[in-house]
């Protein structure tokens, strides 16, 4: 068998990345002092990180962030923001999600839920865990749409299986009573199985309300507040909320 037949077979299955690896080997006399299992090794790494790599963006592709570019790295610690470093850093090594906990993210508006909501998304992706983000009233929209067309448990699932599910303008409008019925059974279907981080202008407190009918509200919270880490994103008393979209606006770039 020659080099350039193996090297097809390798494209054939797929393994483009280690054929890539095989052809720099043959190239390389370097490496020619180096046992048969090193340089296999080699190959494999190859071939495993170049995979590793394309799921990676594959996830994030999928995921539809709001903002693809977040990064915990780059997170505003500005002390007016009382951002708790240490929390966020031990939430972002995404153990909430081995564990199947949820995350409560709270703060007025421009504050930078979005931003913080994504970056952890991010983390998740590097974790290879697989991700989806929507506003909630694009969630309820869909899954009224989908049970219009025939076709809710195939959209539902989406949803549901989804290892981290980031809902973001949570609670932000008032729901109708079937808009409460489909949020309850995204909530109840996720809750002890996956992770879900909420971004919301209000408390928990506020949410019953919002939420409407009381049977649904109580359950639905009831599987949230008791198994969630609240990051609250506010100012030190006495000084003015000011927006993050203000911050990193085009005015002040």
């Amino acid at each position: 068998m020659t080099n350039e037949s193996t090297i097809n077979k390798l494209i054939e299955m797929r393994l483009t990345a280690m054929a890539d690896a095989f052809r720099i080997q043959l190239n390389d006399n370097a490496l020619n002092s180096l046992s048969f299992e090193e340089r296999l090794g080699l190959l494999v790494d190859v071939e495993y990180t170049s995979r590793k790599n394309n799921r990676f963006h594959r996830l994030i592709r999928l995921a539809k962030f709001d903002q693809p570019h977040a990064s915990i790295a780059y997170l505003n610690y500005t002390s007016s923001r009382l951002l708790n470093k240490n929390q966020i850093n031990k939430i972002a090594t995404c153990d909430y999600i081995t564990n199947r906990h949820n995350v409560i993210i709270m703060g007025a508006t421009g504050a930078g839920k979005s931003y913080l909501a994504c970056a952890l998304g991010m983390e998740a992706c590097k974790r290879l865990y697989s991700v989806k983000y929507i506003r909630l009233p694009e969630l309820l929209s869909e899954l009224a749409i989908a049970r219009g067309e025939g076709n809710f448990k195939k959209v539902f699932n989406q949803y549901k299986k989804a290892q981290l599910l980031i809902i973001d303008e949570w609670m932000l409008v008032s729901l109708t009573e079937n808009e409460a019925r489909d949020t309850f059974e995204v909530i109840h279907a996720r809750h002890k199985r996956t992770s879900t981080i909420f971004c919301s202008q209000f408390s928990p407190v506020g949410w019953h309300k919002k939420i409407g009918e009381d049977t649904i509200a109580d359950a639905i919270l009831d599987r949230i507040v008791h198994d969630s880490y609240d990051i609250e994103i506010h100012n030190k008393p006495g000084q003015n909320d000011y927006s993050m979209r203000e911050e990193y606006g085009i005015k002040n770039q």
